[in-house]
């Protein structure tokens, strides 16, 4: 009955830590009229939302409305009087494909 207990905790401490796939710090790039800009996300995911912040050389915002439903995700970005509904998908470990009306951009995880 101990080894019982002690193998139903150890599993359950370590589904406690366990990290979703899409946490983490994510960068991209976008093309522009007014030439190639970089994007970069920061990424938690908190049961089934998804939370962080956007950031670019224009400023930084927070992600609103994040929702995860497995491998896909979706929110939105307010940002200088403008809302931008995105959504996406984890392609693999370290490529998220984001979609909204102004096109796609594919993320890649940041390295630490």
């Amino acid at each position: 009955m101990k080894q019982f207990l002690l193998v139903f905790l150890l599993l359950g401490t370590f589904t406690a830590f366990a990290q979703n796939p899409i946490d983490g710090n994510w960068k991209g790039t976008r093309e522009t009229d007014n030439g190639t800009f970089e994007v970069n996300y920061t990424f938690k995911v908190e049961g089934n939302e998804l939370k962080g912040t956007w950031k670019t050389q224009f400023g930084e915002a927070k992600i609103e409305n994040g929702k995860v439903d497995g491998k896909k995700i979706s929110y939105s970005i307010s940002f200088n009087d403008m809302k931008i509904n995105s959504t996406g998908e984890l392609i693999n470990d370290n490529e998220i494909v984001v979609k909204n009306e102004r096109g796609e951009m594919k993320l890649k995880r940041v390295k630490e």
